[in-house]
């Protein structure tokens, strides 16, 4: 009885879940109901599938309206009608068009219109709906002689008066407006409530044949729907058969690619996983992947292929992956198993200035309407919760902050208890929708089967549902991603083809995993500005595992993730590789887990560890097995997936004699995997890209640190970029009108800092700037730029301060005077060419006074970074000149040395407080690592960037030394006063 039911996926709008919704219905005792939230069909599908867990038949369609203004309910007859609404709400969202009063030609959906509704003549799908708050007035109404056309029209909104005080709410906060000042035609009427069905039939008893014309249009509908198959692309070419030829090809052809020598174990592994792709029906998915990254590689684009598929022959061999799984020997159930009804992962990275031509060149070649990005709901917060409440209550900002640091309502005034309490009721809350970071989804049949969509910030179609949704329908995402660790690569080989004639095959990863200078940069932790291993931690981490070789550093990718720091493995993992003798222990404790995990010596690393360690010490199914993996990353669903295996887990164990301790403590660890493990062939993937930096670098520094800064640089900030090309032997020269371009060029040895870097400086003068130069020659002098270039005099005194027109002998004093001469009575020079130009005077200036540290104070000004020596700008003498390089003659010995400041990380102690690692350069460049504990950290804190004094300890643990802090005082940097005074 109730056609017109809304969950809180209308936005800002409806209070309930879905579960709330068919909760409530089952309760008052309704054996159908309709979801039909406000202009999507977002989760229309998912409350169907629930629905069979309340004995409730679900039907499904759209509120449509116009802000909170209903203009009509559209009721879906069958699955064509859910595709004709879909259909509707895509061309009007898509094109952000009003909905006009009357609804369009449907075939397979019925059409409600409010009583209120202007009299017309209706057609055969389309009705009257009488609210309980109109029967008074339809006895003078002229729809009285058309009963026949009346159906019961129950808007469903909330169950109760705080779920109308949450409603109110989330209507002022959808309008950007108090609440206080909330219209009446932006909320709905507190009658719209969830009403059972007897009370329904008291209020309408009056009127049997409304309620019969309601019972016969629910009858009348139906919404059947099949879950769980694949629903994605089925055929690439025109045939199961031509689709399983041509990878087969591709695979074979690979071969002679990938293998020196092919061996029996690599064809065994071919036809093994051939066999179970096509048994599985994943061949087009194989091959959309090959076509995607076929085409980037056309386009002269670089890739990485991470995911569970990484852990694939198949895919090694069609070149979406870099990672040889026999060579590594990658867990073949990881990726695919016959239990499996969804295809593995493809997590495709691209560069971020190719990701979007990729993204266009999908939908050009399955679109239009079969393809869209993968939608998102983004929630309500605690912390936005708190804010948007707080805002419609009209409290000021400061009021919010206090409040969100202190939510103990017995310390809170009034109106404080209320942002309080509601806050936490709608935290959770869907907002409205977004796209997910990568996912595209192919679909054999149209999306429009499933979902509306709308076009979001990326400008492709987007459905309304999520990833959660879609793997429940059977729709598997393609992951198509960005990072600039690509375009890192990408620009540097353009780099270095252009200045040295050298092509480089990037994806020969035969090239760089056995060189030795490679090996010993990556031994050392020397791997500044490279993909996933310059952080200090995993400085730290590869000096300790001494990690030279590319399993090494596979494991290493995967051990620094949260979830096995945090159970404590990680350092666990350390000391085992460290101690022979820790490891035999390990052994003999527990001898079965360590032979499953004999390789990582018996600590659980990879997502796959738990597969293995469920199915062959726990003896569950390798489908029970996968829901522990599923579970792991399934942000929303985790909990309940763990729940279904944990006591079969258990049992199991205990059947077999492993005392409850051993087992909670295995348990712990799968538990501290959630949401943060890799799988093995998704750190070797990683491992790859890391590799294939770490060769450019080692054999092209400087080219590959003018690429690294031109892609937003990486970990660390500027100028530790522009240091480290300077330890490798670069010039670094601030930017200039006749050398530098919009990014950083390498000429030689001699890195020309861009235009960009400018922190004033419009991209429209840099970038008009080179084109002039480009097309009339280099300026001769700042009268002739002048002349020839129209830009206004604040853009001119910042080229000029940062030193652009040095070239012409003159100090920057001289040039701000003449600047303000030739243009200080104008706000932009008009450049007018004449066939004579005429002279303007010259003056001559007294010699003005100048300091050597002012360009570096203009350079901090205006680029952010100084290209001198942070060392040159401290203002008292150094009172140490002790170096790294003199640490391993110190350890345990208590040091003063001086250090500038590059990182600090916050970490919490044992004991719950917070302590700190620091990383530092020396007086040469050179890295220093502190340790920081809570005494010392909170006595002795960090100041903001700079050049302190440390003292303490030098320490050395497994060949990784670090200096435990005493004590640190940050020494005052020299001012323009104090340069001007000496």
């Amino acid at each position: 009885m109730l056609l017109n039911c809304h969950s809180y996926y209308s936005f800002k709008y409806g209070a309930l879940s879905v579960e709330e919704v068919l909760k409530e219905s089952q309760t008052g005792g309704h054996d159908t109901i309709v979801l039909t939230d406000i202009n999507n069909t977002a989760v229309s599908l998912d409350f169907v599938r629930q629905a069979k867990e309340f004995n409730v038949r679900p039907l499904v369609g759209a509120d449509i309206r116009n802000r909170a203004i209903q203009q009509y309910v559209l009721l879906a007859k069958s699955a064509t009608g859910f595709r004709e609404i879909n259909e509707f709400l895509s061309e009007n969202l898509n094109n952000s068009k009003v909905f006009e009063p009357e609804a369009p030609d449907l075939n397979e959906v019925y059409v409600i219109y409010p009583f209120q509704s202007q009299y017309r003549d209706l057609k055969a799908n389309e009705c009257i709906g009488v609210r309980p708050q109109d029967l008074p007035h339809l006895p003078f109404s002229e729809w009285k002689n058309r009963l026949d056309k009346l159906v019961i029209l129950q808007t469903a909104s909330f169950r109760n008066k705080k779920d109308y005080n949450i409603h109110r709410l989330l209507r002022a906060i959808d309008r950007n407006t108090l609440l206080s000042k909330l219209s009446e035609e932006e909320q709905a009427s507190h009658e719209d409530l969830y009403r059972s069905k007897s009370e329904l039939l008291e209020l309408y008893k009056d009127y049997p044949e409304i309620i019969k014309n309601t019972e016969a249009l629910l009858a009348a509908c139906s919404m059947d729907f099949e879950f769980g198959t694949n629903k994605n692309k089925k055929l690439f070419t025109d045939s199961e058969k031509e689709d399983f030829k041509l990878l087969m090809k591709l695979a074979c052809e690979g071969l002679e690619y990938r293998y020196r020598t092919i061996t029996d174990e690599i064809l065994d592994r071919l036809n093994k996983e051939l066999k179970v792709i096509r048994e599985l029906g994943f061949c087009s998915y194989f091959l959309i992947n090959w076509d995607l990254v076929r085409y980037a590689q056309g386009e002269g684009y670089y890739h990485v292929g991470r995911g569970s598929g990484a852990n694939s022959l198949v895919a090694y061999l069609l070149k979406i992956t870099n990672v040889d799984p026999v060579d590594l020997d990658l867990y073949f159930e990881r990726f695919i198993n016959p239990f499996r009804s969804s295809p593995p992962d493809f997590d495709i990275d691209f560069s971020w200035t190719d990701r979007d031509d990729v993204t266009r060149y999908l939908f050009d070649r399955y679109g239009p309407d079969k393809i869209a990005l993968l939608g998102n709901f983004i929630t309500f917060n605690h912390k936005s919760a708190f804010r948007e409440i707080g805002k419609v209550f009209g409290l000021p900002d400061e009021e919010i902050s206090r409040l969100q640091k202190n939510s103990n309502p017995a310390q809170a005034d009034e109106y404080g208890k209320w942002v309080i309490r509601y806050s936490q009721y709608i935290s959770g809350f869907p907002s409205h929708n977004s796209i997910h970071s990568s996912g595209i989804l192919i679909s054999e049949e149209p999306i429009s089967n499933y979902s509306a969509t709308e076009l979001l910030p990326k400008g492709f179609p987007s459905t309304q549902f999520d990833m959660y949704i879609s793997e429940d329908l059977g729709l598997h995402k393609f992951d198509i991603l960005s990072q600039r660790g690509l375009g890192k690569i990408k620009d540097t080989l353009a780099i270095i083809k252009q200045n040295h004639g050298i092509d480089i095959d990037i994806n020969n990863t035969q090239l760089f995993m056995e060189d030795s200078r490679v090996k010993q940069m990556l031994k050392k932790g020397q791997a500044i500005g490279c993909f996933y291993v310059e952080s200090p931690a995993m400085r730290m981490l590869l000096t300790k595992l001494k990690a030279e070789d590319y399993k090494r550093l596979v494991a290493a990718s995967s051990i620094i993730r949260p979830g096995v720091a945090k159970s404590g493995m990680m350092r666990e993992y350390i000391i085992r590789f460290q101690n022979k003798e820790r490891r035999k222990q390990a052994q003999r404790d527990l001898p079965e887990l360590y032979d499953i995990l004999e390789e990582t010596y018996g600590v659980m690393v990879y997502q796959e560890d738990v597969i293995k360690v469920a199915h062959y010490f726990a003896e569950l199914s390798l489908d029970e097995a996968d829901v522990l993996r599923r579970g792991m990353s399934w942000k929303f669903k985790q909990r309940n997936e763990f729940a279904k295996v944990r006591d079969k887990f258990f049992s199991n164990c205990r059947a077999k004699g492993y005392a409850d301790a051993v087992v909670s403590n295995i348990w712990k660890q799968i538990e501290s995997f959630a949401n943060y493990a890799f799988a093995k062939g998704h750190s070797a993937s990683y491992a790859v890209e890391s590799f294939q930096a770490l060769y450019l670098k080692a054999y092209y520094p400087l080219e590959y640190m003018v690429a690294t800064l031109n892609n937003g640089g990486g970990f660390y900030s500027a100028q530790l970029y522009l240091h480290e090309a300077v330890m490798h032997g670069a010039k670094i020269e601030v930017p200039c009108v006749n050398r530098s371009s919009w990014e950083n060029i390498i000429d030689g040895n001699t890195i020309w800092l861009g235009f960009y870097l400018l922190r004033d400086l419009e991209r429209s003068t840099g970038k008009r700037l080179i084109e002039e130069r480009r097309e009339h020659g280099n300026f001769k002098s700042l009268r002739d730029f002048v002349k020839r270039f129209p830009t206004s005099l604040e853009q001119l005194i910042i080229l000029i301060r940062i030193g652009s027109f040095r070239f012409t002998g003159k100090g920057k004093k001289e040039l701000l005077w003449d600047a303000h001469f030739l243009l200080g009575h104008s706000k932009k020079t008009k450049a007018e060419r004449t066939l004579f130009q005429a002279e303007v005077k010259e003056f001559e200036l007294p010699e003005l006074w100048k300091h050597k540290l002012e360009d570096a104070f203009d350079e901090l000004e205006l680029l952010g970074l100084s290209v001198q020596s942070p060392f040159q700008l401290v203002k008292n003498d150094l009172p140490s000149d002790l170096k790294a390089c003199h640490l391993p003659r110190l350890i345990n010995r208590y040091i003063r040395i001086v250090g500038f400041l590059i990182h600090r990380k916050p970490t919490k102690a044992s004991n719950g407080k917070i302590m700190y690692f620091g990383t530092w350069i020396d007086l040469d460049g050179h890295w220093l690592d502190t340790v920081h504990f809570p005494p010392v950290a909170k006595e002795y804190p960090f100041r903001g960037p700079g050049c302190y004094v440390i003292e303490g300890q030098v320490m050395n643990e497994y060949g990784f030394l670090s200096i435990e802090v005493s004590k640190m005082e940050r020494m005052p940097n020299i001012s323009i006063d104090d340069v001007v005074s000496a």
